[in-house]
Parts: structure tokens; sequence; C-alpha cells
């Protein structure tokens, strides 16, 4: 009888165990979908209006200087929106882990219209970095740019080469 229960102890853990994982793994590829919905309607579409529902109210995007709530993260972004046209979002890679989330993406665009503060400069961009995002209960809570802002401000003609 001992032994029965034990069997059924391990076995009841392993189920529990692949449960988890599986849940864990729903959540990733729910995420995934959501995120590149988000930023090909925001940035490709230029709905900069859908950051009102995907972003959680308190979100935080870890930029200089840290910008924290909705409104203002909405803000950050719809400069992208009206300062470059023929804007192009791709989205090389996506791993997802429960709620975190990496994306690897290459931003296009010509730069056409007022980019925090900068007149058009009529140049093209090509730009390529990673974003980490963290969502919850279908939410953005937060996020982390890495890209190449030098590199960036060169191909606006604002830097040397």
């Amino acid at each position: 009888m001992k032994k029965i229960l034990v069997v059924l102890a391990i076995s009841m853990s392993l189920f529990a165990c692949k449960s988890e994982a599986d849940k864990n793994e729903k959540i990733a590829q729910d995420n995934i979908k959501f995120y590149s919905k988000v930023w090909d309607e925001v940035i490709n579409e230029g709905k900069v209006s859908v950051l009102d529902t995907a972003y959680a109210p308190d979100v935080v995007l870890h930029t200089v200087p840290e910008i924290k709530g909705a409104a203002k993260a909405k803000a950050y972004y719809a400069n992208y929106v009206t300062g470059f046209s023929n804007r192009e979002f791709i989205v090389k890679e996506t791993f997802a882990q429960g709620n975190k989330l990496t994306k690897y993406w290459i931003f296009k665009g010509k730069h056409t219209g007022d980019f925090f503060g900068i007149p058009a400069t009529g140049k093209t961009i090509n730009v390529e970095g990673c974003t980490i995002a963290t969502i919850v209960n279908g939410k953005i809570t937060e996020e982390r740019d890495f890209f190449d802002n030098l590199e960036f401000l060169r191909q606006l003609g604002l830097m040397p080469r």
C-alpha cells in the first residue's frame, strides 16, 4: 500500500509540473501574439491609440529619462509615428517565457516630421534593436529598449561619422 501511495504521489507531482510548464508556455505564446500585434498596429499602421489599452496604467519604460505611466509612454512612442513616414517595424525574432518577452527588431523610416523636438531631416534610417518586456494579465507593464542611439543620430545626419 505504501508503494502505491509513493507512486501515486510521484505521478501527481510530475503531472503538476507538466501542467505548470504548459500554463507558462501558453502564457508565453499568448504574449508573443499580443505584443507582435500591438507593435505592428502602433508603428506600421500608426495607431498609437492601441497603447491606451495595451499598457498597464503604471507601465515603466526604462529609457533616459525613465518614463512612468501609460499616457507618458504613449506620448513617447507617438514621436516615432509623427516623426517618420514610410515606417516599417520588422520583428526578426521573439522569445518568451511566462510573463517575460524579448524581441529582436528593425525599425526603418524617413524622418519627415518632428521627432522629440528634432526637425525633419528627410533622411532615411534603418536601426536594429532589442526590447525586453514584461506582460502581466494581457497588459504591458515594463519595457527596456536597446539600440545604437549614436548610429541612429548619425543616420539622421545629426552626428558625424
